[in-house]
């Protein structure tokens, strides 16, 4: 595990994120390409201090750079965990336009991608307590940055990736909320 400058209060928000990725993303094949990196301790934990999206997006580009400039063998992917700044959904969905635009700018586009979780998430059409949003919903929000590269190789490893999403409504659907509430991974209805 690779992990930034973290205090206690810090510590306990990885080890929540960490059991999330156990019971949840893991535990319930919600990203059956998840596993890999975490048991070869390549996923790098960055909790931020951030208060406002000025300094998030700040914090993100320097974790865009990280990434870019460190081998995969090392870290293959960055959750930029971000417990004090975009906790309305509304307005971290938003950022998401201005992520995806740091990525751009910094001529990263086809090499990193920026994914999201959020403890509110929400899919359009769907209502707030609709079981599928929980596919993405997290103990706080986070951005997650991807290596395409890993991506293009974990779909060729599972060629029917395209399916994952219904898989995971399957799953969820099959899990309700009794049974999201009792792994005990974050937000409750």
């Amino acid at each position: 595990m690779s992990t930034a400058n973290l205090n206690a209060d810090d510590d306990a928000i990885v080890a929540a994120t960490r059991r999330w990725l156990e019971k949840a993303v893991i535990g319930l094949n919600l990203c059956p390409f998840a596993k890999s990196v975490y048991v070869k301790e390549q996923v790098r934990y960055v909790v931020s201090a951030a208060r406002t999206p000025e300094a998030l997006l700040e914090q993100l580009m320097d974790e865009l750079q990280h990434l870019s400039d460190t081998p995969a063998e090392q870290v293959d992917t960055t959750l930029l965990i971000h417990p004090f700044v975009l906790d309305d959904f509304l307005d971290y969905n938003e950022f998401l336009d201005v992520a995806d635009a740091a990525v751009e700018d910094m001529h990263l586009d086809g090499e990193l991608q920026v994914a999201s979780f959020h403890p509110d998430y929400q899919f359009a059409d769907t209502d707030k307590n609709d079981i599928e949003n929980f596919t993405n919903r997290a103990p706080y929000p986070i951005l997650q940055i991807l290596r395409e590269e890993s991506i293009e190789r974990a779909v060729e490893a599972f060629p029917d990736a395209a399916e994952i999403f219904e898989k995971n409504i399957e799953t969820m659907e099959k899990l309700g909320h009794d049974g999201w509430d009792k792994l005990d991974v974050g937000p409750a209805r």
